[in-house]
């Protein structure tokens, strides 16, 4: 694996998994496939790896990244969240499964400009990382509302200026249409001319991580995903996410949480109606997060936070 596709928090994911000869794994964001080729690695000789990745590009390279385990692994080129629609031998025992959120280093830098970093100013708006989805960035940019804009740069984004940024937006497409990445940039760059920028992030960073995630419906997805990955693991298997932003990791501590308990009734209640049991331990209390050396080598990450479930 070259220096610039370095799988994120790799020996924690790994430690946290806990894999074993011949046991199965699902990995839900192969990539180009550097957590996958160590999980294959200690589950080998028998062990099977199921992987899903949206973008049929990063398909392609992790079949040939993980062509020494030929046969022991089935990669499907489709959103992890459909685990569901699909039947395997493997499916019957899963002994754990990862998850790595959000963009990959081949969507950053893959040769291929998508949109997804402002580094790349004549890259096309797209943001798609499963190209057949059918709504892009620029249409987003180019289509919705003043208040629709506004709600995915403060929900998704955080953004501070999401008012003047969606209203500049609006503003620019009516004398030329959204199409590249320079295109946004200018729009950022006079939001925040005469305004406080931040100190550690791009000013751009908010406002690309907020229009990324709607045209991906990456939180949804992942709500949608938690309680079937759940339904798979088997007994004692674990569940590890990598995630790289607050939504999030709140979403994956909520769900953890709720799913650690026994009860979901209101303390009011004097006994419980709702019938709900605990399905796993927490076996992360607070989230791993990388060390300097990390951060150094791989800036990707520096945001990543990762959190452990094991199925009672």
């Amino acid at each position: 694996m070259s220096k610039e596709h370095i799988p994120v928090l790799l020996q924690e994911a790994i430690e946290g998994l806990n894999p074993k000869p011949n046991e199965n794994f699902i990995d839900c964001t192969v990539g180009l496939g550097g957590h996958s080729g160590e999980i294959l690695r200690r589950i080998s000789p028998q062990g099977q790896l199921i992987g899903f990745d949206k973008d049929p590009k990063a398909i392609k390279l992790a079949e040939n990244n993980l062509k020494e385990f030929k046969g022991r692994f089935n990669l499907i080129n489709d959103n992890f969240k459909n685990i569901n629609k699909y039947e395997h031998s493997a499916l019957s025992k899963i002994n754990g499964i990862l998850c790595d959120l959000g963009i990959s280093s081949l969507q950053i830098s893959g040769g291929d400009p998508r949109g997804f970093s402002f580094k790349e100013p004549e890259g096309f708006l797209d943001m798609r990382m499963d190209p057949r989805s059918p709504q892009t960035a620029a249409d987003i940019l180019n289509h919705y509302s003043e208040n629709e804009l506004i709600r995915i740069f403060k929900e998704y984004g955080e953004e501070r200026y999401s008012k003047q940024i969606a209203c500049r937006v609006v503003k620019n497409r009516k004398q030329k249409k959204f199409k590249n990445v320079s295109d946004l940039l200018q729009v950022i760059d006079e939001v925040y001319k005469n305004k406080p920028k931040p100190k550690k992030i791009n000013p751009a960073t908010k406002t690309f991580q907020a229009l990324r995630i709607e045209v991906n419906q990456e939180l949804h997805d992942l709500i949608d995903f938690l309680p079937k990955a759940l339904d798979y693991l088997s007994p004692g298997g674990r569940l590890v996410i990598i995630s790289f932003h607050s939504l999030e990791d709140r979403i994956i501590k909520h769900f953890f949480k709720q799913e650690s308990i026994d009860c979901h009734c209101p303390k009011e209640f004097p006994q419980c109606v709702c019938g709900h049991k605990k399905k796993i331990k927490i076996i992360t209390k607070k989230p791993i997060t990388p060390g300097q050396e990390e951060m150094e080598e791989n800036p990707r990450a520096r945001s990543a936070k990762l959190r452990i479930a094991e199925k009672i």
